[in-house]
Formats: C-alpha cells, sequence, structure tokens
C-alpha cells in the first residue's frame, strides 16, 4: 500500500506523540476561531475601545490570527508553507508561535511581544499570555516536550513555563515566574522556582466575572518567610530577657567586663 509523504509525515508525528489533532466535526473552522480571538480582546483590556481598532492595531491579535492560517497548512501536511508563515508573522509581530502548537479558542496575547510557544504546546480555551512568557521545552528528544496549559489560564509578563508540565484549568503564574512543576487547578504561583501562594477562593472577581489582575498586590512567599522568622527572633529575644530577669541575683551571669577585672585584679 503507497502512503502519501503528507500522511507519511503525520503518522510519524502522531507515533512521536507530537500533538497532531485529527480535525473532526467539532473543529471550530478558521473564521469563528479569528473571530473569537477578536472579539475576547475587549472583555480582557480596558484599552480596547472597538473591535475595528482591536483588528487593526494589536500584534498579539495579528500572530494569533496568522497562526491559525499556518497550524491548518501544518495539519494538513504542507509544513515549509506552514514555518515560512510562522517566520513572517514572528517578523511582523515579534510573537514566534510554531505552526505545530495547538491553540483552543479565544487567544489573547497582551501586548505582544517576545513570547514564544513550542512545537508540542498545547493551550487550551481563555488563555491570556502576556508579554515575554515562553512556552518551552527542556529536552531536544522527540515527542512532547513543551507545556499544557487548560483553560482559563493567565501567564504574568516574563513567565517562564519549561518542560512537558501542565497548568491546570484557571491557574495564575506570576509575572516573571519559573514553572518546571504541574500546577493544580486554579491555584496562583510566583517566584523562581514557583511555588504555590494562593488559591482560587482568595482571588477577587469582578462584578462581571472579568478578572481581577490584583498586580499591586502580588504575594511574595519569599518575604512572607523573612517576616516570620524575624517575628520569631523577636519572641525569642523577648523570652530570654523575660528568663534574665527572673534568676536570682546571685545567679545571674558574669558579664565579660567583669570577668577581665578579675583576670586583671
Amino acid at each position: 500500500m503507497i502512503i502519501s509523504g503528507r500522511r507519511r509525515g503525520r503518522a510519524a508525528a502522531l507515533a512521536m506523540d507530537v500533538s497532531v489533532p485529527l480535525m473532526d466535526a467539532a473543529t471550530p473552522g478558521v473564521w469563528a476561531l479569528i473571530t473569537g480571538d477578536v472579539t475576547c480582546v475587549r472583555a480582557r483590556d480596558p484599552a480596547a475601545r472597538s473591535v475595528f481598532e482591536t483588528l487593526l492595531t494589536y500584534p498579539g491579535v495579528h500572530a494569533v490570527i496568522l497562526h491559525r492560517l499556518s497550524h491548518r497548512s501544518w495539519q494538513a501536511g504542507y509544513k515549509f508553507p506552514a514555518r515560512l508563515l510562522s517566520w513572517f508573522a514572528r517578523l511582523v509581530t515579534n510573537v514566534d508561535i510554531h505552526p505545530g502548537a495547538e491553540i483552543g479558542e479565544r487567544f489573547f496575547i497582551d501586548h505582544g511581544a517576545c513570547v514564544v510557544i513550542g512545537e508540542t504546546a498545547v493551550v487550551g480555551n481563555d488563555v491570556t499570555l502576556y508579554h515575554g512568557v515562553t512556552l518551552g521545552g527542556t529536552s531536544w528528544s522527540p515527542g512532547r516536550r513543551h507545556p499544557r496549559l487548560e483553560d482559563g489560564v493567565l501567564v504574568g509578563a516574563g513567565a517562564k513555563i519549561l518542560g512537558p508540565i501542565t497548568v491546570g484549568s484557571r491557574a495564575r503564574i506570576g509575572a516573571n515566574s519559573v514553572v518546571i512543576e504541574d500546577v493544580p487547578p486554579g491555584l496562583t504561583v510566583v517566584g523562581i522556582p514557583g511555588r504555590v501562594v494562593r488559591d482560587a477562593a482568595d482571588r477577587r472577581t469582578l462584578a462581571d466575572g472579568r478578572i481581577d489582575l490584583s498586580h499591586h498586590q502580588m504575594p511574595d512567599p519569599v518575604g512572607d518567610a523573612i517576616r516570620t522568622l524575624l517575628d520569631r527572633i523577636e519572641f525569642l529575644e523577648a523570652r530570654v530577657a523575660h528568663m534574665r530577669q527572673s534568676l536570682p541575683a546571685r545567679a545571674q551571669p558574669v558579664s565579660d567586663g567583669e570577668n577581665s577585672e578579675d583576670r586583671h585584679g
């Protein structure tokens, strides 16, 4: 049986566990995906004033639209045209998305600068990335080597999510964090390496359901740990001082000055 080159490439990709989904009736069309990518911006960026302005002036939206086209070309087996289109998208938007990456509906890259998404990355629906985010790999071996972001994930500016890990639905990654382990759903992670600092129950949401970013209230786990140590030291010093005062006068320890006088007397 003769198999075409495109089918052989697709079969090889599936054998290596590279995410190449089969198209079915449930998969939205390209136009429906692009429409969702454009219309979701006003719900997540208060600076967006109209769909027309968003479509013309948002490089993150341009990058996602071009990825939709290059990804379909990649799925169809036209690898070189897909890579060429992704290169052009990087040239004009400064966003590098491999055409093999799977991206769900209503995907938004705010500010659209220096974002990198690797070949085997999987991004769910309603995900938001800020500038400087990397969804990178940690291995040169073929197969899945990039992260999976489930629905509703928000990733702050400059964050790096590395390796074949999973970030659970509605999790939040703080700015400049480095995440190298799985993140359970609904949690907030900050720091290098990333540490869980807040769960979904502690988050605020706006009246219309939108995310309240609260950048000025970002938790600081290292600062909290230092404050706890300082409080403990202060408590121990107060306890030692109290014990010294409660000792009888004859049991009071002799100071270094008195010891030196006795030695030289």
